[in-house]
């Protein structure tokens, strides 16, 4: 499965809550963990919005699929 947050993004994310550096191995393994996670929502909210009768996702889905 191809993953979709640069790096970069992980080195922010994490330098903007602390004043450390970040290795490589820190920023692939929050990537993944991020990923997956945003796999595990997008799934759920699909599931959902399909419940309902619908073909979109709303944002209320998402919301859902986050509890």
């Amino acid at each position: 499965m191809p993953r979709f947050l640069p790096l970069a993004a992980m080195e922010q994310l994490i330098k903007r809550y602390s004043n450390l550096r970040v290795s490589e191995e820190a920023k692939k393994e929050l990537k993944f963990v991020l990923e997956e996670e945003a796999k595990r929502i997008a799934v759920r909210a699909a599931e959902l919005a399909k419940h309902a009768g619908r073909r979109t996702i709303l944002a209320e889905d998402v919301k859902l699929a986050v509890r």
